[in-house]
């Protein structure tokens, strides 16, 4: 029989011969089956008009059908670059599909080209949690946009942050590192006054009308906060140490986060003096580097930089040598037992080696008792907080972290793991979705 209406004929002709007394989910169907040859065929105008055929035939009730419909109809949209409604059909299948990966995913990609980056984000952190972080393509766009997102905030906060000085030990660490600086070497007794000398536990004086001697004598009194205006004292005079005034002034620009100000300084540095860079690690030629790490070790057993060195040194070599390693760190600890970082190391060894937990996290707030500026402890206990499932407790730690950040660069890393920590959180509330915890 005849269809007596031009739209009932429509729907016939778009259900196939022989459905017309279907029901009307079947048609629907049909229609979405018209609309993928279509789609498949490049004619995505005509698929578009044969999935919103389909909509508009399927019964209200059938969620996961209808559902579909909407997403096919945003790939179709998609093709056509027409992002807004993308992103609009995506909802309407997520709305009724709430665990939809397919269409989770387009919408995070809609978001991404609508540069809606917070949505986005959020979406694709919904899909990595539902795929158990197992499907490259959603992880590289979740590490694309918290790379974005990071690098935004820490650009705007970067620019507005108030110079901080590291703590007294952080510095010392610092130096320590360098076993031939001239600039943290002790002052030699030919800057001092004859008289000063003798002064026990008062601030000694130098011969010199120097302030690069004045700062170095400053950095033996751990007055940390007066040496750059030393520095630049002896810089404006041009003075004798005008090469070691750079490098101290521009090595505290660098402390307080000031790169911007501090490069100045090193590029003169650099032009007036040969650089010898050692590239080992960096080249991966981590055996060279431990028997390095050997060798100075023999040469300067008292250094403790060298022993958490050789430790990193070696597990990177050998994983299995985790004993070993934890012996090197208490040795590090016995050596300089006020370095923060150390308690940190090796706290993530024990959850590396034994799964210890409560250990780990033990070490780690050890850490902060001792340097509360330790950013790098903030840092860890947060990363491993979101493992645990504390994102509230997670994105307290990174923020922290972040106000105490040295550089911009550091400082957009830390966004990045707190806008994730965001991220996880939202989607917890929205979809009822929590990764794996410890």
């Amino acid at each position: 029989m005849a269809a007596s209406k031009p739209v009932e004929a429509a729907m016939v002709a778009a259900a196939g011969p022989g459905s017309g007394n279907g029901n009307s989910l079947d048609r629907a169907q049909a229609a979405k089956n018209k609309g993928n040859k279509y789609f498949k065929a490049g004619k995505y105008e005509q698929a578009i008009q044969c999935y919103t055929e389909a909509i508009s035939l399927c019964p209200t009730e059938k969620n996961v059908d209808l559902s579909t419909f909407y997403q096919n109809r945003a790939a179709a949209f998609e093709q056509l670059q027409k992002w807004k409604e993308v992103a609009q059909d995506c909802t309407k299948a997520v709305e009724l599909n709430p665990k939809y990966v397919k269409a989770l995913f387009r919408r995070a990609k809609a978001h991404e080209k609508l540069d809606n980056k917070k949505e986005c984000l959020e979406d694709v952190t919904a899909v990595c949690i539902l795929e158990g972080f197992q499907n490259q393509q959603s992880m590289l766009l979740a590490d694309k946009v918290l790379k974005l997102l990071g690098k935004e905030k820490a650009k705007e906060k970067y620019k507005n942050r108030e110079p901080l000085m590291p703590s007294p030990q952080f510095i010392k660490s610092y130096f320590s590192s360098f076993t031939d600086d001239i600039i943290s070497q002790p002052m030699l007794k030919g800057e001092k006054s004859d008289e000063d000398k003798d002064k026990e536990g008062e601030a000694l004086e130098v011969k010199e009308n120097s302030g690069y001697l004045k700062a170095k004598q400053y950095m033996e009194e751990e007055n940390y906060d007066k040496i750059i205006s030393e520095c630049s004292k002896e810089i404006d005079a041009q003075g004798k140490y005008m090469a070691e005034a750079l490098l101290l002034r521009a090595t505290f620009y660098l402390l307080i986060g000031n790169a911007n100000a501090a490069k100045p300084d090193l590029d003169q540095v650099i032009s007036l003096q040969e650089a010898n860079v050692k590239l080992k690690i960096l080249l991966d030629q981590v055996e060279e580097a431990v028997a390095d790490f050997d060798e100075c070790i023999r040469l300067r057993p008292e250094s403790a930089l060298a022993q958490a060195q050789k430790c990193f040194a070696l597990a990177l070599t050998d994983q299995q040598q985790f004993g070993k390693a934890d012996e090197m760190y208490d040795k590090c600890i016995n050596l300089e037992p006020d370095n923060a970082t150390t308690y940190v190391h090796k706290g993530l060894l024990q959850l590396q080696w034994k799964q210890d937990l409560d250990k780990g996290l033990e070490l780690i707030s050890k850490a902060i008792e001792i340097d509360n500026k330790c950013d790098f402890a903030y840092e860890t206990m947060g990363t491993i907080e979101v493992q645990r499932g504390n994102m509230e407790k997670a994105i307290d730690m990174f923020n922290k972290a972040i106000n105490l950040a040295k550089s911009e660069m550091e400082m957009a890393h830390l966004y990045s793991l707190c806008d994730a920590a965001h991220a996880q959180t939202e989607v917890a509330k929205k979809y009822g979705l929590k990764p794996p915890t410890l």
